[in-house]
């Protein structure tokens, strides 16, 4: 992993997306991290992190856990065309 401060980021761009080829790469403003590089090989992997960080879709998994809990799972097809209605 590799840590690097906005401004050289912002001024050897192309470089650091090379280097998120061998791993992620820290970006910092003010010594503190305020994103990161990540490289990415396929859709589906740009889809999954899409999910990952949507709120609608975390809720989703947050009412289906409970839904677990409780025993009123809802089937793994019904589960999908939620989501994808949701995401739409």
């Amino acid at each position: 992993m590799r840590i690097a401060s906005v401004a050289d980021v912002k001024a050897k761009f192309s470089g650091y997306l090379k280097a998120s080829e061998k791993g992620p790469v820290v970006v910092t403003k003010n010594g503190r991290p305020v994103a990161m590089i990540l490289s990415v090989t396929s859709e589906d992997e740009i889809e999954r992190m899409a999910f990952a960080y949507s709120p609608k879709f975390q809720g989703i998994l947050e009412v289906a856990e409970q839904q677990m809990r409780e025993g009123k799972a809802i089937k793994h097809e019904d589960f999908w065309r939620e989501i994808e209605s949701e995401m739409l």
